[in-house]
């Protein structure tokens, strides 16, 4: 579970990094009942309240802790790195805004694949975003904009700047291949819990979000769903 918990967090780097990406021959659609746009945000939404809970934060903090000591000659500037970003990672966590990455990445009001708009089932449209998020990841242009972001952050680690560079230009290409690798293998939308709603409960779950944003945490607590995408036991276990 802990993996599946850092993996989110890798895949969450990578979503924002690719953010600065402007897509390429992207066309301008209406999607059809805004399906696809809401289940980004709705994925979006439990995927900051799963990063929100102490626990899940202990044990990602331990996870890179672990990591770092694996790194023996970086160990020291490791932990320092983590210490000062990890913090600030999880407050950005906090301020994410569902609607506002979905519309970045293209998945509200814009998409490359018209396809994605054809199909009804929330569990079916959770997989299509994943694969185009693995199509972005297994772009060469991706990668390189990626590693580009991650040494411009390491420009205001003045102390470690080299060694925050040396760091990211060695390991940055280990950890796309094995993060891009984890999710061909795990059911990233059993994971997140892709949930399908009666349609007056959906209803009403819009209105309250849209009435009360700033105050809801977890929407989909106490509401009657049931899982429409079963959990694969066999490849949920992978490892980076």
């Amino acid at each position: 579970m802990m993996v599946s918990k850092l993996a989110l967090v890798i895949l969450g780097i990578m979503v924002i990094s690719c953010c600065q990406i402007e897509a390429s021959n992207v066309e301008h659609l209406d999607v059809m009942g805004g399906q696809l746009c809401q289940t980004c945000q709705e994925l979006t939404t439990k995927a900051v309240f799963f990063l929100s809970a102490n626990e899940t934060r202990a044990e990602i903090v331990e996870a890179l802790h672990e990591a770092c000591f694996n790194i023996h000659s970086f160990k020291q500037q490791c932990m320092s790195l983590l210490d000062h970003y990890v913090p600030l990672f999880f407050l950005e966590v906090s301020k994410l805004q569902p609607k506002l990455l979905c519309q970045k990445v293209k998945l509200c009001g814009v998409t490359s694949v018209v396809d994605l708009l054809k199909q009804d089932n929330p569990c079916t449209l959770c997989h299509n975003v994943i694969n185009q998020i693995l199509t972005k990841l297994d772009d060469p242009d991706t990668q390189i904009e990626v590693i580009r972001t991650l040494l411009k952050v390491c420009n205001q680690v003045e102390s470690y700047s080299n060694q925050c560079k040396k760091f990211v230009l060695e390991y940055g290409p280990i950890i796309l291949a094995n993060t891009e690798k984890f999710f061909e293998k795990t059911d990233i939308c059993s994971v997140l819990h892709a949930f399908v709603f009666a349609k007056d409960v959906a209803v009403k779950l819009y209105h309250e979000i849209v009435s009360h944003r700033s105050t809801i945490r977890d929407p989909f607590l106490g509401l009657s769903c049931v899982a429409v995408c079963p959990m694969h036991r066999s490849s949920s276990s992978t490892v980076l």
